[in-house]
């Protein structure tokens, strides 16, 4: 099978397509003939070696975590999922995703695909809407509670929002000027211009007092402390990359990423299949051109998702 490999930690100029050998399914496996993969942040930062010290990877490594695909063949003990089964995988653990074939492990990251779900859309939720998820939970927000969301537009920040909003929290949502009605179609009341200046002043200058929650999809380490200042004393800051325990004014840090989100890959099919979550994927490319998309996403803000097609 042809499969998008790391053969060692460089620049993601270094990937390449090549030949592997189909997997094969083991006892409480999956074999996927992949339909569309999409990429995400996490793909780049392990292929680099930028997360080598906290996540090292074996090489060749296959990139991709994300996966819709049918199911070709069936491992010991899968009674859920027969051949022929559509279904959309988080893949980690298992395989990468993006290649002709891929492996998932069976059991709650793994669910089927709805009619009313094509395939990109469906290969676009498992990272970004189970970390969404995760984030959006670990907020505890309650109705009527501001929520700022830094990284509104990105694929995660896109599903924050959506969630936010259903939650009944009133979204203050950084964009720039070119995306602020799409971000408003997503349920944010409040837009703030990142491009124009200091995002915590503005979000203070809508809450005088500080929102109650901010959610900070963007920045890492002590690069938080700067959009922890929109929170209100004793507020709550979260974010999936990491950083200090607590910031100035009691406000407090929650660090939650994809594991938070186990579990919710069903529940955010379903929602993208009936119409109530939108999935918006930014930019599609053929596994032909995997290398140089990667390239691109590695560089370049895409709104939404990126997805590999074959």
């Amino acid at each position: 099978m042809k499969a998008l490999v790391s053969r060692e930690y460089g620049p993601v100029e270094d990937l390449v397509i090549t030949d592997l050998p189909t997997p094969v399914p083991t006892a409480g496996q999956i074999l996927l003939k992949v339909q569309a993969a999409a990429l995400n942040p996490l793909d780049v930062k392990l292929s680099t070696g930028e997360m080598r010290e906290h996540m090292p990877v074996k090489h060749p490594f296959l990139l991709g975590l994300d996966a819709t695909g049918i199911v070709e063949a069936v491992g010991p003990g899968v009674t859920n999922f027969a051949v022929g089964d559509e279904v959309v995988a988080f893949t980690y653990g298992a395989a990468g995703a993006l290649a002709e074939y891929t492996l998932a492990n069976d059991g709650p990251n793994v669910v089927r695909r709805p009619a009313g779900l094509d395939a990109v859309r469906a290969a676009a939720l498992p990272v970004a809407g189970m970390t969404a998820h995760a984030v959006l939970t670990a907020t505890a927000v309650n109705p009527g509670d501001s929520v700022l969301v830094v990284g509104a537009t990105g694929g995660v920040g896109s599903f924050v929002v959506q969630l936010a909003a259903h939650a009944g929290a009133q979204v203050l949502a950084t964009a720039g000027p070119s995306e602020a009605d799409y971000v408003r179609g997503l349920g944010a009341q409040e837009i703030i211009d990142y491009t124009s200046g200091n995002t915590a002043k503005q979000a203070l200058a809508l809450r005088p007092g500080g929102v109650d929650v901010v959610i900070d999809l963007v920045n890492a380490g002590p690069g938080l402390a700067a959009t922890a200042a929109a929170a209100k004393p004793g507020g709550r800051l979260v974010s999936p990359l990491g950083g200090q325990p607590e910031f100035d004014r009691g406000v407090g840090a929650i660090y939650m990423g994809v594991e938070g989100g186990v579990g919710k890959l069903q529940d955010l099919v379903d929602r993208a299949a009936a119409g109530t979550l939108e999935v918006e994927v930014g930019a599609t490319h053929p596994f032909s051109s995997a290398v140089d998309a990667v390239g691109e996403f590695a560089t370049k803000h895409t709104r939404g998702k990126v997805v590999i097609t074959f």
